[in-house]
């Protein structure tokens, strides 16, 4: 294989794939970017969990593929100088690297080492905006589970519809949800979930800006996401997840009109004094026009008053600061709505004017005397 590039390109190419290449793994070539000399260069990186491969221009004297260590590769290519890169590899899977005055000589892993990636029986196809797309992931993430005691809920559910595309993900201790007319979609309803450290790839690589599309393909096991000319594959999780439409209420005693900031700021300050050490929520008490947050620790005790619209008849919450300034962080609006039944009920968080693309449900903490 002989090649010849742009450094800068290269680099930019495997960095993007080396976020599923394996840390550690039995099979040595999964540590390692697998590059392709065909018509297109491509490179690839995949853990046998999620597959990223993604294409650029190059001069291609001979054709030809080889696997290269991740991380000698991509710390190579970050200190070599800018400019043209060639690249020759011989049939005993030696390297020479050239760019500049720089030479790199170094030994590489045959291609038949690396895995076949599995390919998507594109059962349902999805197309939807890089930046909304983004959008929906940033808006859900941040509820996605970190404990593998139920390994569905550490991806977010996809639900689909010929017209608009839901994500929802769940902890245990909170839900968020976010909704999206789409334009285009070849697919009867259907619904999968997608782990979120393929969503949290997926979200650095789409553009915040650009207008460009990426189509989502469904298949029975593997879902695949096409990014301009990037294309990441993952494990479908299997399980029954939480049927978020009974869990969310649909009718609510009280709804108190919020400042997002100003209410964050006053969670924010009472807060300061809850550490790991010294855990305790935050008491809300729904008063005529405020909500007066209190928190005790065997620190000390802070109280602060955020002005609010609306009358909660004095009752009194618990909630964990962080669950509660997570929603309000990845709040679209500025106006929300305090959705709430009593002190044993979830909180539900909405935009008060009504949108209805944006759902955070909070559960309460139970509290008592003395915390």
């Amino acid at each position: 294989m002989i090649i010849s590039c742009d450094k800068y390109i290269l680099q930019n190419a495997c960095a993007i794939s080396s976020r599923a290449s394996a840390q550690k793994s039995p099979i040595p070539a999964l540590e390692g970017l697998m590059i392709t000399a065909e018509n297109d260069l491509t490179i690839t990186g995949y853990d046998l969990k999620e597959g990223i491969y993604t294409k650029i221009d190059a001069d291609i004297e001979e054709k030809g593929s080889i696997v290269v260590g991740t991380k000698f590769f991509n710390e190579m290519l970050r200190r070599l100088p800018d400019g043209k890169l060639r690249m020759e590899v011989d049939n005993k899977d030696n390297i020479k690297v050239k760019c500049g005055k720089s030479n790199f000589n170094f030994i590489g892993i045959s291609a038949n080492d690396f895995p076949d990636m599995p390919v998507v029986d594109g059962v349902n196809t999805i197309t939807i905006p890089q930046k909304i797309l983004k959008s929906m992931i940033n808006q859900t993430n941040f509820a996605i589970s970190t404990n593998d005691v139920r390994p569905i809920y550490t991806g977010t559910l996809f639900e689909a519809s010929s017209d608009e595309l839901t994500l929802v993900s769940v902890d245990g201790y909170r839900l968020a949800k976010r909704t999206e007319k789409i334009e285009e979609a070849n697919l009867q309803q259907c619904s999968f979930v997608v782990p979120g450290s393929t969503l949290n790839d997926i979200e650095r690589i789409c553009s915040d800006t650009d207008e460009k599309n990426v189509e989502i393909s469904v298949g029975t096991k593997h879902i695949s996401f096409i990014i301009d000319d990037t294309v990441i594959i993952s494990r479908r999780l299997e399980g029954e997840f939480l049927n978020y439409k009974k869990s969310i209420p649909s009718s609510f005693k009280y709804e108190i009109k919020i400042d997002r900031s100003e209410f964050m700021q006053t969670i924010d300050r009472v807060s300061l004094i809850v550490s790991e050490k010294n855990t305790s929520p935050v008491r809300m008490t729904f008063e005529e026009g405020q909500i007066r947050c209190l928190c005790l620790t065997p620190i000390g005790r802070a109280e602060d008053i955020c002005t609010c619209d609306g009358y909660g008849e004095n009752l009194e919450i618990g909630f964990n600061d962080r669950y509660m300034k997570d929603a309000l962080k990845n709040s679209a609006k500025e106006e929300l709505l305090l959705c709430i039944n009593n002190a044993s009920a979830p909180c539900i968080i909405k935009a008060a004017d009504g949108t209805e693309n944006f759902t955070y449900m909070v559960l309460p903490v139970r509290l008592r005397s003395g915390n």
